[in-house]
């Protein structure tokens, strides 16, 4: 009589999950392709579609964990290799940052991360070999938990983002930066009406922004709220920017980088006639869906902004591409995939950009420049160095009330400087904000 099946151990489920995940952090650390790329669109890992919600969300914590701690679990893992990380087989580094990441900061017993760690090497032709390996550190992982989690949180920050922050805003606050990018972020959350309603719904909480912030765990598209088009997911500092255009009813008012539409959604609902601009016809896709599930309408235009001969607006905001580096908190791949000659790089294009956007504007008219960077050279300098060559345009100062309150929010100058540590709370999780850079300007009549 044949033996009945067995169902395999629950270890040996999740393997899936860690090898997908050992795949994406190779395309993030070896062939600098952004994790958003690998998790959705043409790009997307073959296997996702085939993963189960629970292999789903644990392919995602592990990629997570181990980008936002890279720089402590390469130094720990450094100590137990006297040759360093095989050049040979790149995957073992990969595969001993899973496994140390589980060790140290997961819900994984220590037999499992060992085991399934060393089932992935022995799964892939180059690492097979170092399977011992492998097994031998991370079982003095397991023993050397206590001085891996007092590690330094700056380490986890590259020397070159570290020392630009810390010349920036001094030792303190760049520390604070490096610690508040090292917590998984709340979910936050722009609602159409109601926020107190919805925070309830969601078990959240209403931030002084307007935005529900909540701790709510499983696929989005499964929350309440989602398929109704209640809401959208938008940092509560990605939300303030818009709203320094004032009240925009009935004006016609330009987005340029629009996608993937935040923005847009909030000049929409604030009853705007928006013309939102991009230069992907695929991220206009999602914007279109994101706006057709919230039934808010806005004309949207596939081109590059430096080229596109359009308006005169009575308002344009201009969400320009930048370094990313204060959404580290929510896109932990960023310090990884940047480098300083990319901002150097960034930073011609946003001058075009900015000369571009001033020219849309009708005399009198607003534009609102924003980054979601923390460099200065993407922010306060290039609004320097435009009121220095353009004598037409002029600097409107953003009031406290007009930030909900927020003058700690505020530069010298009047313009929007948002941090990730801003928001403080005694449970990390519910911290925080993204690093945002706004600065809200006039065009005068010639």
């Amino acid at each position: 009589m044949a033996r009945p099946r067995t169902s395999p151990q629950p270890e040996v489920l999740g393997l899936a999950a860690r090898r997908i995940a050992a795949d994406i952090l190779d395309g993030v650390l070896r062939r600098k392709i952004a994790l958003d790329e690998q998790l959705s669109g043409k790009a997307a890992h073959p296997g996702l579609a085939s993963l189960p919600d629970r292999d789903r969300a644990l392919m995602r914590r592990l990629i997570a964990t181990v980008l936002r701690r890279l720089g402590t679990l390469r130094h720990l893992l450094g100590g137990f290799l006297d040759k360093g990380f095989p050049a040979e087989a790149p995957r073992v580094e990969t595969i001993l940052l899973i496994g140390a990441a589980q060790i140290l900061w997961l819900e994984v017993p220590d037999h499992a991360a060992v085991d399934l760690s060393v089932r992935l090497a022995q799964a892939d032709r180059r690492a097979a070999r170092y399977a011992g390996l492998i097994n031998a550190v991370l079982r003095r992982v397991t023993q050397s938990k206590t001085a891996a989690l007092a590690s330094n949180a700056t380490r986890d920050t590259p020397k070159w983002l570290l020392a630009r922050w810390t010349k920036r805003y001094g030792a303190e606050t760049a520390r604070a930066i490096a610690q508040a990018n090292g917590h998984e972020p709340a979910l936050d959350l722009t609602v159409k009406q109601d926020p107190e309603s919805w925070a309830e719904r969601l078990r959240g909480r209403v931030l002084a922004t307007g935005t529900v912030r909540t701790l709510a765990q499983g696929a989005i598209t499964l929350l309440p709220g989602f398929a109704e088009g209640a809401w959208w997911v938008q940092d509560a500092a990605a939300s303030l920017p818009a709203r320094l255009l004032g009240d925009v009813r009935g004006k016609a008012v330009a987005d340029l980088c629009a996608a993937p539409g935040g923005k847009t959604a909030q000049l929409a609902l604030a009853g705007a006639h928006v013309t939102a601009l991009d230069r992907s016809a695929a991220r206009l896709n999602r914007l279109h869906e994101n706006l057709a599930r919230l039934a808010l309408q806005a004309e949207t235009v596939a081109a590059d902004a430096l080229d596109w001969q359009g308006g005169p607006f009575d308002a344009v905001l201009l969400d320009a591409p930048c370094s990313s580096t204060g959404t580290i908190r929510r896109h932990p791949d960023v310090p990884w995939l940047k480098s300083e000659a990319d901002i150097a790089a960034l930073i011609s294009l946003q001058q075009r950009l900015l000369d571009r956007a001033i020219g849309l504007l009708k005399p009198g008219a607003i534009l609102v420049y924003c980054v979601c960077s923390l460099e200065p050279e993407e922010a306060e300098d290039q609004i320097a160095a435009l009121l220095a060559r353009d004598p037409c345009v002029a600097r409107i100062p953003v009031a406290a009330q007009e930030v909900c309150g927020h003058a700690e929010f505020l530069t010298a100058n009047g313009d929007l400087r948002t941090l990730p540590p801003q928001l403080p709370d005694p449970d990390p999780h519910w911290a925080g904000l993204d690093g945002f850079y706004a600065a809200r300007l006039t065009r005068n009549a010639i």
